[in-house]
């Protein structure tokens, strides 16, 4: 099994990083408690606190220096260890409004209340309990071979990923002004459609742009049997969002890719009337700065063609909400990353991956301390059901569902493997002392 030649490998005498997490085994039962407790204790989104005092807790019983409440919830362990580069190593620490329904022993029956005040489930569906226990690991097992790197390690826990807010958090309230600047920033992430044990890498854009619009298109009302005396807010947001279409399909480059979704169509509350106004919620997706600037200014063009067209009396309104910034691995540090793990898991566990349209703010870190970062991606799902369903084609349980539940063993002990030995491939070519 994969999890058996993986310990293998790194018990294995192959020079020193192998050597470096040969102790992964004996940690484990940590890690696995750990994951466990965070499992069936998760916090939502800016409500991290708990989460943050257990993370802060294991690093300062492992030396390094914690300071908690960064940007929100977010904590901070430095690690210095001679002269050398710094580097990052990121986890999140929040959970879903997501009801579990694995049915496992361990499964989340936790409730809060969202930021609206109403009373939701909460569950790590997206994996962030499983790269807490992985970034404990490599903190764990880098902390104790401090004699087989120097240079200084950077360990943040962020909060607020799942509404992209705690990158941008940490960096507002001065995260590369109060704690050394990184030369390089790694993180993993979990994929539920990759069997366990296998690591995949994507060069350049990883993730999306991601920016949600909400648009109210106004009519004038009136009884269904006389239309002509109204101006039909749904037979207008019917066209806009037929015509939303084209956006992607006739104003870009087909090889540039996009997403444009209406999530929410809302308007009207009888069968005989037509109501005064229709509210549109969308999500618009991209890669690159030119295609979604083209994308967001041409629904704002097609809201207002469409009011022109059907005379609307006034214009429609056109909000933009919850920005996030595409993520973007550097291609000479994803390559070199890639190289050594496919040294040290073998060629047939890392493979290149497939960008995915899906929003994260890990690329904020880099991007705001100008230096290159990477997030790779470490396959959850139990080989054996993973080769199943392959065989008969059918999709297992993706990130954010309720019955998603990672292979845990493996998932973790291979997210720590690829943190740890990313940070020891990183910290092997020291640079100039600051």
């Amino acid at each position: 099994m994969l999890s058996v030649a993986i310990g293998l490998l790194l018990a294995a005498p192959i020079g020193a990083t192998p050597a470096a997490v040969s102790a992964l085994d004996s940690i484990y039962p940590q890690l696995d408690a750990l994951y466990l407790d965070l499992h069936q204790n998760p916090e939502l989104s800016a409500q991290e606190t708990k989460t943050a005092a257990k993370l802060a807790e294991r690093l300062r019983k492992l030396g390094y220096e914690v300071t908690t409440g960064v940007g929100g919830n977010g904590v901070v362990g430095v690690l210095r260890n001679g002269n050398g580069p710094t580097v990052l190593l990121r986890t999140e620490l929040d959970a879903l409004p997501v009801e579990e329904k694995t049915g496992l022993p361990h499964a989340s029956k936790v409730t809060a209340k969202d930021a609206t005040g109403k009373t939701v489930p909460v569950m790590h569906a997206c994996g962030h309990d499983v790269h807490m226990a992985s970034w404990t690991g490599a903190a764990t097992l880098l902390a104790r071979a401090k004699d087989r790197w120097r240079g200084t390690l950077l360990m943040i826990a962020q909060p607020s990923e799942e509404t992209v807010q705690g990158a941008k958090a940490m960096l507002a309230d001065g995260l590369f002004a109060r704690f050394p600047k990184p030369d390089f920033a790694v993180a993993v992430h979990d994929r539920s459609d990759w069997p366990a044990g296998k690591v995949t890498y994507v060069p350049g854009y990883t993730m999306a742009n991601v920016d949600s619009v909400d648009v109210t298109l106004y009519g004038r009302g009136g009884h269904g049997a006389k239309p002509d005396t109204t101006v039909d807010p749904i037979f207008m947001g019917a066209r806009f969002v037929l015509a939303l279409q084209g956006l992607v399909s006739r104003e870009k480059d087909p090889l540039e890719p996009a997403v444009v979704t209406v999530g929410s169509f809302h308007g009207g509350a009888k069968h005989n009337i037509i109501p005064d106004q229709v509210h549109l919620q969308l999500t618009v997706r991209s890669y690159s700065p030119e295609v979604r600037k083209r994308l967001l200014d041409g629904i704002v063009r097609i809201a207002k063609a469409e009011a022109a067209l059907s005379l609307a009396p006034r214009e429609p309104e056109v909000r933009f909400s919850e920005p996030a910034n595409a993520t973007y691995n550097d291609p000479q540090l994803t390559q070199r990353l890639a190289a050594m793990l496919r040294r040290e898991l073998g060629e047939d566990n890392v493979s290149e991956g497939k960008p995915d349209m899906v929003a994260e703010d890990f690329g904020e870190f880099g991007k705001a301390a100008n230096v290159p970062s990477v997030l790779l991606r470490v396959g959850a799902a139990e080989p054996t059901r993973y080769a199943e369903a392959t065989k008969r084609g059918e999709p297992l349980p993706s990130l954010h569902s309720g019955t998603f539940a990672p292979d845990r063993e493996r998932t973790i002990k291979t997210s720590t493997t690829v943190l740890t030995l990313s940070a020891l491939e990183l910290f092997a070519k020291p640079v100039a002392a600051k």
